[in-house]
Parts: C-alpha cells; sequence; structure tokens
C-alpha cells in the first residue's frame, strides 16, 4: 500500500462541515460572518508523549482530544482538523485502529478531517485543529485581573499517577490502575464548558502540563499572581493509593489532566456554580489571582508552602 492508497482507504471521508476536504492540494473552508478562526496544533512523539505500546485505538483518540481541550480553553467550537502522521512502517492493522479511534472522537465532536501528510519516521503524531467563535469572544490567557477567583474543572492528578505506574514510580492496585489508565489514555475535552465560560471567564487555558505550571502561564501573560489553597483542589479518588508526597506531586504538577484552569470575577462565582450543576461536572474554586508575579501554594493554616514540583517539560529527558 502507497502513501496515497493509505490515505484513502484509512482517512478520507466525505468532510461535511468543509467547502473540500482530504484529496486535493488544500481544503477549503467558509467561516461565517462576525466569527473568528482559533487554531492550534499539537505533536505526540513516541516515548516522550505516548508509551510505545499504547493501544493504537485509544491513541487515536487521544491525539484528537488533546487538540479539541485547546479550543475548549479558547472558547472555540471545533469543526476541522488535519493529521500528519510518521510511520516507522506499514502497519495495517495499527492504522485501522488508530482511524477507529480517531474518527470516534472526530464523531462525537462533529467534526471533519480536511487534510494532512504522511511519511516514514519514528511514529509521531502531529494534529492542527480549527474552530470558530464569535469575534472579540476568545477565553485568553491574558484577561486575569487581580481579585479574580481561580477555578478547575474535574479532579486532577490521575493520569499522572497511571505514568507513575506504567514507569514503575510506584505500584496501584489492578483496578485503580485500570482507571488511572482510562484518564491517561482518554481525556475528555471540555468543550461544551468552554463554550459556556465565554462571557464569564476572564482567562482560560487547558491543564496538559500540571496546574501550578499552567496557572503560571496565565499569571505570566496576565501580569499578575496566583494564590492556590492546596486543600481545595480536587484531585481524584485514585490517588488515595499513592504516598501523601506523590499524591500531591500528581495532581499539582503531574499534568495529562486536559481539565480547564479559569479564573472570573467574583461577582461570577453564583454562575459558575450553576453552570456546574447544569454540565453536571464539578468546579471548584481553588484560590485567587493577587498582585505580583508569582504564584504561591497556601495551606490550611495560611501558610506559604515551597513548590518543589515541576511540570512537564517536553526537552526534559531523564536518562
Amino acid at each position: 500500500m502507497n502513501e496515497f492508497d493509505l490515505i484513502t482507504h484509512y482517512f478520507k471521508r466525505p468532510a461535511k462541515n468543509a467547502d473540500l476536504g482530504v484529496g486535493d492540494d488544500a481544503a477549503l473552508v467558509s467561516v461565517a460572518a462576525g466569527h473568528q478562526l482559533a487554531i492550534s496544533a499539537d505533536m505526540l512523539v513516541e516515548g516522550r508523549h505516548f508509551f510505545s505500546d499504547a493501544n493504537p485505538e485509544r491513541l487515536g483518540c487521544k491525539a484528537l482530544a488533546v487538540n479539541l481541550s485547546d479550543l475548549a480553553a479558547m472558547g472555540a467550537k471545533p469543526s476541522w482538523f488535519t493529521l500528519s502522521l510518521a510511520l516507522p512502517k506499514m502497519d495495517e492493522p495499527w492504522l485501522a485502529a488508530f482511524s477507529r479511534g480517531l474518527f470516534a472522537m472526530a464523531d462525537q465532536h462533529d467534526i471533519s478531517l480536511i487534510g494532512g501528510d504522511t511519511t516514514c519516521g519514528p511514529l509521531t503524531i502531529a494534529i492542527q485543529i480549527a474552530g470558530s467563535l464569535p469575534r472579540g469572544q476568545a477565553l485568553l490567557r491574558s484577561g486575569a485581573k487581580p481579585g479574580d477567583e481561580v477555578w478547575v474543572s474535574g479532579a486532577l492528578g490521575a493520569a499522572a499517577a497511571a505514568v507513575m505506574h506504567r514507569t514503575g514510580r510506584v505500584s496501584l492496585p489492578d483496578d485503580v490502575a485500570e482507571r488511572c489508565d482510562l484518564r491517561l489514555d482518554l481525556p475528555i475535552p471540555r468543550i461544551e464548558l468552554g463554550l459556556r465560560l465565554r462571557g464569564i471567564a476572564s482567562a482560560a487555558l487547558d491543564i496538559s502540563d500540571g496546574l501550578l505550571a499552567d496557572l503560571r502561564h496565565i499569571c505570566e501573560q496576565s501580569a499578575c499572581g496566583a494564590e492556590v489553597w492546596m486543600d481545595a483542589v480536587p484531585f481524584a479518588g485514585e490517588l488515595d493509593a499513592l504516598p501523601e508526597s506523590l499524591r500531591y506531586e500528581a495532581f499539582l504538577a503531574g499534568g495529562d489532566d486536559y481539565e480547564l484552569c479559569f479564573t472570573a470575577a467574583p461577582d461570577q462565582h453564583k454562575a459558575i456554580i450553576a453552570l456546574a450543576d447544569e454540565l453536571k461536572l464539578g468546579l471548584t474554586h481553588i484560590g485567587k489571582i493577587i498582585q505580583g508575579t508569582t504564584v504561591h501554594l497556601i495551606d490550611a493554616k495560611q501558610q506559604h508552602l515551597p513548590i518543589i514540583f515541576h511540570g512537564f517539560d517536553h526537552f526534559a529527558y531523564e536518562s
């Protein structure tokens, strides 16, 4: 099977929300009047972002889900994506499973594959995703102000616990490990939450590299600092199986959560509580934005704790 046969067999489908999809030199899309395009890209590399024995169907789901999460953080409605694959060899069973997972996630969010590329090389998955939103309504990292509340969706740390288990840092009971694996392999992009936060949140991002590390990005872009109340941060129940030190590391700095961290003015507090109830999704007030440039971790006694954990670093390899 050559490159064009591969694309046709596994990845060419009608692009229902594009003017022209896979098959030409470029795709064609239209955006409604008064709207902006939101565009993001992520690359997943074997051994750096996923394990070599990763289930290909789950990997297809995750590859698209992490890109969808970026659009969720912007408050954009996803519409199109491109896929570029580097494959060490032609492996049709792997491709069949990968494409099945990819399109299952695409169908769930009504998003079309409109182009891409393939080549031979170390297994690498690169996706560019695009969506739209009303002009001027994007959720940016730069809108937080002192006095704003800091919120997070869901519960953190299960994906990090899965990585700790798979790399031998901890041994989890089989049932706990399986649940953590699901959170690592199949993150849930919070698209609906992002859409509903337009007009409520002052700043937002998705948690990919760890809560504290990612919150720093909001602080840097907004020229402010933050307090995080450690005992308020919601963590997955599976973390009870971890030693205390690893538990804190998992939910404060572990990464791969793909929940949304956002800020909002105090007068939006009731609206956020109502939204959580409507979406049946935990939204937790975990801190506040302050003057300065530093993220502070605060315990129940209002003492400042040293931040000894670092978020995921794409260039920090362990020997």
